[in-house]
């Protein structure tokens, strides 16, 4: 069994979350492990950073770096229907072992205030689509 790192995510209460975070651990696998480098703290810092992004091109890099760096597939676009309000952008973190349930819920409420404090990011990723390219 290899040896894990000391700072690696504490567990949740029994029975509060569906994380898989034992089997995880007893699988060992490096890959899946590192979404357990999420600490209650980075995960803090994430959040912060996710509402206080800047541009569609800041969040688009952190969706990158958070599959490149803890395997956390999140899926930012708008719905398949009509747009009218923030809550017509979808974004999904993609369930997988290891991930609490509590921060698949987090990430898209940072995320959407984010949105909310900065329209303009909004505007961006609907126009990403070509929605307001028309409007010239």
């Amino acid at each position: 069994m290899p040896t894990l790192p000391s700072h690696l995510r504490t567990e949740c209460p029994p029975g509060a979350c569906i994380c898989q975070r034992d089997a995880l651990l007893r699988d060992g696998a490096e890959d899946a492990l590192r979404v357990l480098r999420l600490t209650r703290e980075e995960e803090n810092r994430l959040l912060q950073r996710l509402e206080n992004v800047a541009s569609l091109a800041e969040l688009r890099r952190l969706q990158r770096r958070l599959h490149e760096q803890l395997g956390v597939r999140l899926t930012l676009e708008p719905a398949t229907q009509e747009v009218r309000s923030l809550r017509g952008i979808a974004i999904v973190v993609h369930e997988q072992p290891g991930l609490c349930r509590k921060t698949r819920q987090s990430i898209p409420a940072a995320i959407r205030k984010g949105l909310e404090q900065r329209p303009q990011i909004a505007w961006a990723l609907l126009d990403e689509g070509g929605l307001f390219a028309g409007n010239a």
